[in-house]
């Protein structure tokens, strides 16, 4: 066998290896993001027949804590404490730190754009948003979006005087590999 022919084989190997491992991944995900979304419905449905005030606790990361819904997209999305990779891979992450509805503060959701906002660029200002908690369901609309750079963090204030829901996630969504920038998205409670 010639050396280019034995050189061609190999790049064919390996580009077959490289196509099944990012198809598992993703599978992966999906199977890990649909078992999060059960906990997450679970723990709505059984959070709003018991919860009070006394009893709200921090959550630990990677625990689930509410739904994101998206209609327009036809979604409902898992979200986990935290925006580690590991809690990334069960569903959206809530930044640590941010706020939740009703705290009055920037709450902060971040997602994979090739997973849990893979449509993310479909969204339109004036789309709505839900955020499901055991605590109830609120609803924002989207106001704006913006792109920035990836080492960007000033969208991420943290302010503690206006609720504004703000959604991050790699941009542009159909890149390969580490994304250069960010797609950022606000929207108002409505």
């Amino acid at each position: 066998m010639k050396k280019s022919s034995i050189i061609a084989l190999l790049f064919i190997i390996g580009g077959g290896v490289m196509i099944g491992f990012s198809g598992w991944q993703i599978y992966s995900t999906k199977a890990e993001t649909a078992k999060t979304l059960n906990e997450a419905k679970q723990l709505i449905q059984t959070g709003r027949e018991s919860i009070t005030v006394e009893n709200k606790e921090q959550p630990e990361f990677g625990d689930t804590i509410g739904i994101l819904s998206i209609p327009e997209l036809k979604a409902e999305l898992p979200i986990v404490e935290g925006t580690d990779p590991d809690d990334l891979e069960k569903g959206v992450g809530h930044y640590r730190g941010s706020y939740l509805p009703d705290e009055n503060g920037q709450i902060v959701l971040s997602g994979h754009r090739d997973t849990v906002f893979r449509d993310m660029g479909k969204l339109k200002i004036g789309d709505y948003l839900t955020i499901q908690l055991p605590s109830g369901d609120y609803t924002y609309q989207i106001t704006s979006t913006k792109i920035v750079s990836a080492d960007d963090t000033s969208i991420i204030t943290l302010q503690n005087e206006e609720e504004e829901l703000i959604l991050t996630t790699c941009y542009p969504f159909s890149y390969i590999g580490d994304a250069p920038d960010r797609y950022i998205m606000y929207a108002k409670r409505i």
